[in-house]
C-alpha cells in the first residue's frame, strides 16, 4: 500500500485539528455537579472575603478542587475517592510549601510528587485530571510566600476546604444516586510497569524540566509552566498528546485576553469570589465537550486563584504576558516528553536499564520464585 503524498498527509491532518476544534463532544453531565464544583471553589472563598482575608480563602478553594475526582460510583467508594484525594491534596500542598523554605529542593520535590502521584492515579485509574490538580497544589505551595510558622495554618486551611467539598459531594450525592444509578467500581486491570512505572517515571522527568527552563530563564512565578508542561503529556497517544497542546495554547492564548478584560474591573473580595463560582461552573459545563472552549476559562481562573490576593499591586498586561509565556514554554515540554512518552525506541533504551532497578521479589518472576 503507497502511503499518500507529504501535501496530502498535512492537509488531512490540518482537517482533522480543524475538525476538533469545532466539534463539541456529546455529553450527559447534569447541571448539578459544575454547580456543586463551584461551590466547593466559592465558599471558601466567600468566607475569606467576609473575614478580609482573601488569602485564606484561596489557599482553602484550592483544598475544593478534590471534588472533580468523584466517581459515578456507590456511595460507599465515592467517599472513600474523595477522602483519599483530599488527604493526598493536602499532603502534596504541604510538601510543596515546605520545597519553598529549600530553594534547592524545590525542583526534586516536584519531581518526586508528580512520579508517585501519577504512579498511584494510574494504579487505580483515577478519573482525569489525574495528578494534574495534585501538581498544581504543590508547585502553587512552593511559590506562595510564606513564613516557617505559617505551614500549619496553610496546610490546615487546604485540608479545611478539601473537608468542605467532601461534604458538598455527600450531600450531592445523596441527591444524584436517587435520580440517577450509579456505575459498578470496575476491578482493577492488571497494573504493567510500563503504564505505571516508566511513563511516570517519564511525566516526572518533564515536569521537574519543565520548572528547571523556567528557573534557567528567570521567571517571576514559574510555577505554571510544569502545570502546563503536565496537563499535556498525559494524552493516551503522541496525537493525544499534540491535539491537547494545541487546544491549550489556542484556549489561553484567547482566555488570556478574557483575563485582561477582568482584571480591568473594579474586583474586590466578594466580587472575585462570585467571578470564579461562575467560571468554575462553566468550565464544569463544558470541559467534557471541548477542550480549547473550556481553556478559555480555565486561563482567568488560574490567574484568580494564584493571584487574587495580591491584585492591583502590579502590571495586569506584564501578569498576562508572563502567563502565556508560562503556558507556551510548559506545552513545549510537555510536547517533547510525549514525543519521547510514545517513542517505541526511547521506551526500549531507557526501559530496559530502568526494569533492571526494580527489585526481583517484586517483579512476577520473584513472586513466582
Amino acid at each position: 500500500m503507497t502511503r499518500p503524498p507529504p501535501r496530502t498527509r498535512v492537509r488531512a491532518l490540518l482537517q482533522d485539528e480543524l475538525r476538533g476544534l469545532t466539534t463539541l463532544q456529546a455529553s450527559d453531565r447534569a447541571w448539578q455537579m459544575p454547580f456543586a464544583a463551584a461551590l466547593c471553589t466559592g465558599l471558601p472563598l466567600l468566607f475569606g472575603a467576609w473575614l478580609g482575608r482573601m488569602d485564606v480563602g484561596l489557599v482553602a478553594s484550592l483544598g475544593g478542587l478534590v471534588f472533580v475526582y468523584l466517581p459515578n460510583t456507590p456511595m460507599s467508594h465515592r467517599m472513600v475517592v474523595m477522602m483519599a484525594a483530599a488527604f493526598g491534596l493536602s499532603a502534596c500542598y504541604a510538601l510543596g510549601v515546605l520545597s519553598h523554605f529549600l530553594t534547592a529542593a524545590t525542583m526534586p520535590m516536584l519531581i518526586f510528587i508528580s512520579i508517585l502521584v501519577t504512579m498511584i492515579c494510574r494504579f487505580y485509574r483515577v478519573i482525569p485530571p489525574g495528578s494534574l490538580f495534585f501538581v498544581m497544589a504543590a508547585s502553587i505551595g512552593a511559590y506562595t510566600p510564606a513564613q516557617p510558622a505559617e505551614l500549619p495554618l496553610r496546610v490546615g486551611l487546604i485540608f479545611l476546604g478539601a473537608l468542605a467539598a467532601c461534604l458538598i459531594a455527600f450531600f450531592y450525592s445523596l441527591f444524584m444516586l436517587r435520580r440517577r444509578a450509579p456505575l459498578p467500581v470496575a476491578p482493577l486491570p492488571p497494573a504493567t510497569f510500563d503504564f505505571v512505572v516508566f511513563d511516570s517515571v517519564v511525566i516526572g522527568v518533564f515536569v521537574g524540566l519543565a520548572l528547571a527552563l523556567a528557573q534557567l530563564l528567570q521567571l517571576e512565578k514559574p510555577y505554571w509552566v510544569p502545570v502546563s508542561c503536565l496537563a499535556v503529556i498525559q494524552g493516551a497517544s503522541l496525537r493525544a498528546v499534540w491535539s491537547r497542546q494545541l487546544h491549550r495554547t489556542l484556549g489561553t492564548a484567547v482566555g488570556l485576553l478574557l483575563a485582561w478584560a477582568l482584571l480591568l474591573l473594579p474586583l474586590n473580595g466578594w466580587s472575585i469570589a462570585l467571578l470564579m463560582m461562575a467560571l468554575t461552573f462553566i468550565i464544569e459545563s463544558i470541559i467534557v465537550r471541548h477542550y480549547a472552549l473550556a481553556a478559555v476559562f480555565i486561563t482567568p481562573l488560574t490567574i484568580l486563584l494564584a493571584e487574587a490576593a495580591v491584585l492591583g499591586q502590579g502590571s495586569a498586561a506584564a501578569l498576562i504576558g508572563a502567563r502565556f509565556v508560562d503556558t507556551v514554554l510548559g506545552c513545549l515540554v510537555g510536547l517533547a516528553g510525549g514525543v519521547c512518552l510514545h517513542s517505541p525506541r526511547f521506551r526500549k533504551v531507557v526501559g530496559a536499564p530502568m526494569r533492571r532497578l526494580v527489585p526481583l521479589r517484586f517483579s512476577r518472576k520473584g513472586r513466582q520464585a
